[in-house]
């Protein structure tokens, strides 16, 4: 084969060329650390780093997410923190208000303080984050979501809730969506008040000195699976002993009930004047009244009881009702109410500001109870923040580890084959040279 001396410059000069090329690659590859350049160095691994690095980039996200998370749950579990305390210290006002020694001047003092405390709520509960959205009024974050003053609560009005019953969420990881918010709804507004099954009340026209708790539940499902609910513990006294004996009916006053206007105890009418012949039960001051058939009485039972207090006087009653939602606002605008209006001098007066004092307290506690509810979900769901965020810490180092791996240059290696390959340009350069001097024209 004919060698000319053009083949021989040509194929010196390619040679070089590749072996400039291989040089210039490792070079590249030691100096940024990485053995896969472009794709086509390692198309298997490439792919593979690709969708590691965008696994590694949506961990970021539930990183920084997982923060968000925190700080919102943080700053709701601050306000709800201040209400806590708040109503601590409306409850402490409300024992101090049913202290008898007061004067109706005293009580109105403590009346301006539970209305600064009422307005103070309503701005717990119209908080808002530090972007400006509200931070209990559902999906509807612009929204404010309560108004309505201290007024308009006395006058026998709700506070109106303006949001909705929404819970803002973020994605915290692949297949978790964590609640970051609570409606003002389930906050300050749905709270079962009276003992939680059933509350107790007294009649606008009693004169007697008797005080009614908030009873108590002792079978629930008695009294869940009661077809109607409500009814009166009515007294009467017989003047015709002496002394006196005070005695107590329970009646069914439920409008829907066959039985409405009849005696629990004889299953009939009540029957006056009371005896022990009638069917009545003897009233003893602080003595539990059980729910329940005793002796010879008509089989009933209302899974509960109730304790009376106190000289209720004849025709006085106290009525006991399926308990219903109550507000904090309300049970504070009726404590205020009742301590503003309370009439000293008027029969029976100081007995009724005992017995809404004690309702206050009451609907306070379950207040507090639902607060600390949703309190102990927001601790639970930070508590979730933190394992997923360990989780995601984990699966970050993986993800790196991986990409190491994957993409991170041998460096031993990559020196030893960037030694040898200037080796190789050398030597291809000093052949080139050495055969570049070859020609005929040299023996002329």
């Amino acid at each position: 084969m004919r060698i000319s001396t053009g083949m021989i410059f040509d194929a010196g000069v390619s040679t070089i060329n590749k072996q400039t090329a291989s040089l210039l690659h490792l070079q590249q590859q030691v100096a940024s650390g990485r053995r896969i350049l472009s794709p086509s160095d390692d198309p298997v691994a490439a792919a593979r780093a690709l969708e590691v690095t965008q696994s590694q980039d949506i961990s970021a996200q539930f990183k920084l997410n997982h923060n968000n998370a925190n700080s919102a749950l943080g700053l709701e579990e601050a306000q709800l923190t201040g209400a806590t305390d708040l109503l601590a210290r409306v409850r402490e006002l409300a024992v101090q208000a049913g202290n008898t020694s007061l004067s109706s001047s005293d009580r109105l003092a403590l009346t301006a303080e539970l209305r600064l405390r009422f307005e103070e709520l309503t701005g717990i509960a119209n908080a808002t984050d530090g972007g400006g959205q509200y931070l209990f009024s559902g999906f509807m974050g612009s929204t404010k979501p309560f108004g309505g003053t201290v007024e308009s609560v006395l006058s026998g009005n709700e506070m109106v809730y303006q949001g909705d019953d929404g819970q803002r969420k973020l994605q915290v990881s692949p297949t978790r969506f964590l609640e970051v918010s609570d409606s003002g709804n389930d906050v300050f507004k749905r709270i079962r008040n009276g003992n939680g099954y059933f509350v107790t009340n007294y009649a606008a026209t009693n004169t007697g000195t008797g005080i009614v708790d908030a009873g108590s539940i002792t079978d629930p499902a008695t009294w869940n699976a009661l077809p109607t609910k409500n009814f009166s513990i009515k007294f009467s006294i017989d003047n015709t002993v002496v002394p006196p004996v005070t005695y107590y009916d329970i009646v069914d006053t439920d409008p829907a009930s066959p039985g409405n206007g009849n005696s629990l105890l004889t299953g009939a009418p009540p029957v006056l004047p009371p005896t022990t012949l009638t069917g009545q039960r003897v009233y003893q001051s602080g003595q539990p009244i059980v729910l329940k058939n005793q002796g010879a009485e008509p089989a009933f039972d209302l899974g509960g009881s109730v304790l009376v207090a106190g000289d209720p006087a004849s025709g006085d009653s106290f009525s006991i009702a399926p308990s219903s939602s109550q507000s904090v606002f309300a049970t504070i605008g009726k404590l205020i109410g009742a301590m503003e209006s309370a009439n000293a001098g008027a029969s029976g007066a100081m007995a009724k500001l005992s017995n809404d004092i004690g309702f206050a307290l009451t609907n306070l506690d379950q207040a507090t109870d639902n607060i600390l509810r949703v309190r102990a979900q927001i601790g639970a769901r930070m508590g979730e923040i933190d394992s997923l965020s360990s989780v995601n810490e984990d699966l970050s180092l993986q993800y790196q580890q991986t990409l190491s791996q994957l993409q991170d240059l041998d460096y031993a290696k990559a020196i030893s084959d960037l030694t040898r390959k200037q080796t190789d340009l050398q030597a291809a350069q000093q052949s080139f040279v050495r055969m570049s001097q070859l020609s005929l024209f040299n023996y002329l």
